[in-house]
């Protein structure tokens, strides 16, 4: 049995802890009191820390963490000293009784991976600033094309896979995937649930692929009507990664 919560950090960050009979694993610890103050109240044993890219938001609570527990650290071949072992593309681990395979997702950093577990038929996916709720991370240090190869890849697992990404973002994204695609109406029924939830301090996540695939613009770049849209407001050509790069852009400005 596998129990995965959110810890809020800062203005909008998720903390995500997973817990099991053997222990708990953190990912992306950004800071660490709220975190720590959680682990001894309920004396969980904190087995390891994992990092999905090197930016502070999700890596700031580590050496807090180090200074009162041993324990490893997992994450990408990045500068930050306190990961003490490095995973890359394919790479598996093994932790509280869950096999993680790691896939390497660069574009909103060239170092970002994501770690996913099959789960036994109850697949999850952890990944960090790439993959949001109704939306994706900003390009900052890979290029467009590199973050749509990315979302491609992370869009062709299972469909019941469990999304935990590293921000809560969802009502922000969907009103822009409103704009994108007006007349979809899981869109709007989506951004109103979600609206509704965030109301009564409630997490918009984990989000699902299927639920993606229905209502994120960024894993939608090759069907007609958005393609149309996009084309149409920036006269851009229909091919998927120009879409992709027009309407990445478009957002980062809306």
């Amino acid at each position: 049995m596998i129990n995965i919560e959110p810890i809020e950090a800062f203005s909008d960050n998720y903390i995500w802890l997973v817990t099991t009979n053997e222990g708990s694993i953190v990912i992306d610890p950004g800071e660490s009191t709220n975190l720590l103050k959680i682990l001894n109240q309920r004396s969980l044993n904190l087995k390891a820390v994992l990092i999905t890219h090197h930016h502070f938001d999700h890596t700031g609570g580590i050496d807090k963490i180090l200074s009162e527990k041993s324990i490893d650290v997992y994450g990408p071949n990045n500068n930050i000293d306190s990961i003490n072992i490095r995973v890359n593309n394919e790479s598996k681990i093994n932790l509280l009784g869950i096999e993680f395979k790691i896939i390497e997702i660069p574009g909103h950093t060239l170092d970002h991976i994501a770690y996913y577990s099959e789960n036994n038929g109850h697949p999850i996916l952890f990944c960090g600033d790439t993959l949001f709720a109704g939306g994706c991370g900003r390009v900052f240090e890979g290029t467009f094309e590199q973050m749509h190869d990315s979302l491609s890849i992370l869009k062709k697992l299972p469909i019941n896979t469990k999304i935990y990404c590293g921000h809560e973002y969802t009502e922000s994204n969907l009103k822009f995937a409103k704009s994108v695609e007006p007349l979809n109406q899981r869109i709007i029924s989506r951004y109103n649930e979600v609206i509704e939830l965030r109301k009564q301090g409630i997490p918009s996540l984990p989000s699902t692929i299927e639920l993606e695939l229905e209502t994120n613009p960024f894993l939608r770049v090759g069907l007609k009507e958005v393609q149309q849209e996009i084309s149409k407001k920036f006269n851009t050509s229909n091919n998927d990664k120009d879409i992709f790069t027009a309407m990445r852009q478009w957002k980062d400005n809306f």
